[in-house]
């Protein structure tokens, strides 16, 4: 799934190889909203996300939690680097852009948003079908907490 890089537009919303988002109607485009998280919390881009099971990543490949804080801080994998949802357009240079990168969230549907959003812009982001319900609870797969307590999927 290496696909080959272009460099991200410097700005508040970095795009791949061009400008703009491609919208419905002949010919017409726009540059995707730059507020906060609107943007990217409704974009998809009907395009084909790529996703896989938990059982299907590779051991030590990169990890992205984009689950609220609160969540991560109750059960989270260890060594997965963790950026909420709506802060990916402002601390998209903490993912890799050198290899694949599994988004992972509660159950599937934010982490298919990161992914779209993420691929779009030059990234090699691949969804976890079914989150860490699948990863914890349907796969027993270990998972760590900060609280001081025993981890759980929130």
């Amino acid at each position: 799934m290496m696909a080959a890089r272009a460099n991200l537009h410097h700005g508040t919303f970095p795009c791949r190889e061009r400008d703009h988002f491609p919208v419905s109607g002949a010919g017409s485009a726009r540059r995707p909203d730059t507020r906060a998280d609107p943007g990217i919390r409704s974009y998809t881009g009907g395009m084909s996300i790529p996703s896989v099971n938990v059982t299907e990543i590779p051991e030590g490949a990169p990890i992205l939690d984009v689950r609220e804080d609160d969540e991560w801080n109750s059960g989270h994998i260890e060594g997965a680097i963790h950026i909420p949802l709506g802060d990916i357009p402002v601390r998209y240079g903490e993912v890799p852009m050198d290899e694949d990168v599994y988004v992972i969230c509660r159950s599937g549907g934010r982490s298919r948003q990161a992914a779209a959003w993420l691929n779009q812009n030059g990234f090699d982001a691949i969804n976890v079908n079914g989150g860490m319900g699948a990863w914890n609870l349907d796969h027993g797969k270990p998972i760590v907490s900060e609280t001081g307590q025993d981890p759980w999927v929130m």
